[in-house]
């Protein structure tokens, strides 16, 4: 069955995290909607890569989705902190109990802030772990809560993918997903 993914990115964003997550679950079956908040599809990434978004976030608002994950990086984690559009579709995610994760500054510098974070048990990047409330799993490598799944950062990102895949499809999806491709 093909599921839906919401991958928000920003100038500044994390391209490691970003490609990572969006490859891994495309290679899954997902359909990955890359959206910029940016206010343009063409973004640059923290380490001058630019990346080319599918949509703009004001054009994702109306769709449900079956997992809305967000990359990290500085300063693109603020910037997803700051988008209104994208702030309503993770808290409306959060209250339909969908699937939603952050790697890197993301948990903290954006679930957090905006309280999705409430109650659940998470990780992030180590600069960040004294923004979150609960830590005591943050030096764990990926953290599932219920529908909640966050990760450290680019060292951890496949990882973070494999999970974000379990989620979605089980975890003989995430087997299939992470073992070896037979190229013919």
């Amino acid at each position: 069955m093909e599921k839906t993914v919401l991958v928000p990115v920003a100038d500044g964003t994390e391209e490691l995290e970003a490609v990572a997550i969006i490859d891994v679950l495309r290679r899954a079956g997902a359909t990955v909607t890359v959206a910029s908040v940016s206010g343009a599809r063409q973004i640059k990434a923290s380490r001058g890569v630019v990346i080319v978004a599918d949509a703009l976030i004001a054009d994702c608002t109306d769709t449900e989705y079956d997992l809305v994950v967000l990359p990290g990086g500085i300063p693109g984690a603020e910037h997803l902190r700051n988008s209104a559009d994208l702030t309503r579709i993770l808290k409306r995610q959060a209250e339909k109990g969908g699937l939603f994760g952050a790697i890197c500054a993301s948990p903290a510098v954006v679930l957090e802030h905006h309280g999705l974070l409430a109650g659940r048990r998470a990780t992030c990047h180590p600069g960040f772990t004294d923004q979150l409330k609960e830590r005591d799993r943050v030096d764990e490598r990926v953290v599932v809560d219920g529908n909640c799944l966050t990760s450290r950062g680019p060292g951890t990102a496949i990882e973070f993918a494999l999970a974000l895949v379990e989620a979605l499809y089980g975890r003989t999806k995430r087997e299939a997903v992470a073992g070896p491709m037979v190229v013919l």
